[in-house]
């Protein structure tokens, strides 16, 4: 029974000094570039991988340095492996792309080339260009807080991109914003109609009397010219859509011309539209 005792004694003696040397013995620690680390003993280590063993085990696994942050060796060395890449050194290649982001377009505002029809047919662009321009002047007095990207700016880049008046109904306000840098886009069109002629006559005569020397009239001879004119006048209504960069319809309005005119003049109905517009400011 005593050398059962002493043998008992013994065995937990060995068994707790070992494990009090396993908890103390240092190991190699490898931390990986996604995180994850590796504890146990380095064997081997060639030009492109190590060769390791994890603590406790005996299976040889074979490690890429080119997956390796850092080694912590047992002697509390530490050897980098691999830098980590700083954020600017991620986008220094990246290209440059020509769009604006959300911030950049806040309270901009972009005017398309308003399309021209008169008599249900497509009329001169140089009134749609026009039109473009009267409305970037008329809101670059009346829209305080907002920044208006000037029509040439907006017609070049609108060329650059591809984007011509036969095609532009192929392109969403989103897209069209995108590629103008803007959080509105404004879409006008103008429509002329002939409406009824207006004419004018007027008459001139003269007569002149035939006298004798008594005075006594002895004759009457009349004269007269007669002049005619007739002068075109035109409907025009004026269409007016703002859009947003979400696509987004926030006005959307027609107004027609009081009172017809002769040369198809379209400012009246269009600051018309405009002082009611959610961009207009007094």
């Amino acid at each position: 029974m005593k050398h059962f005792l002493k043998f008992l004694f013994l065995t937990l003696l060995t068994t707790g000094v070992y494990a009090q040397t396993a908890s103390t013995e240092k190991t190699d620690v490898i931390l990986k570039l996604n995180g994850e680390e590796m504890k146990g003993k380095i064997t081997k280590i060639a030009d492109s991988e190590l060769t390791f063993i994890y603590s406790g085990e005996t299976l040889e696994y074979t490690v890429k340095k080119s997956d390796i942050l850092k080694i912590t060796h047992a002697s509390g060395r530490v050897e980098i492996i691999n830098q980590v890449a700083l954020p600017s050194d991620l986008r220094k290649d990246d290209q440059v792309v020509m769009k604006g982001t959300p911030a950049d377009h806040h309270n901009r505002i972009a005017v398309l080339p308003f399309h021209f029809v008169i008599e249900n047919q497509p009329g001169a662009d140089e009134i749609g260009l026009s039109a473009q321009q009267d409305t970037y002047a008329f809101l670059s007095q009346h829209s305080a807080g907002y920044t208006l990207l000037d029509p040439r700016t907006t017609n070049a880049l609108l060329a650059k991109a591809n984007v011509t008046k036969q095609n532009i109904t192929g392109f969403t306000m989103n897209e069209l914003c995108n590629m103008l840098g803007v959080e509105y886009v404004i879409d006008g069109s103008i429509k002329q109609n002939k409406a009824a002629q207006t004419s004018y006559a007027s008459d001139n005569s003269n007569s002149t009397v035939k006298r004798n020397g008594n005075d006594k009239i002895t004759g009457v001879k009349s004269s007269g010219s007669t002049f005619s004119s007739a002068e075109q006048r035109y409907d025009v209504a004026v269409s007016l859509t703002i859009y947003t960069d979400t696509n987004a319809s926030i006005y959307n309005q027609t107004h027609k011309a009081f009172f017809s005119n002769t040369d198809g003049g379209y400012n009246s109905p269009l600051q018309y539209l405009l002082k009611r517009s959610p961009l207009y400011r007094k």
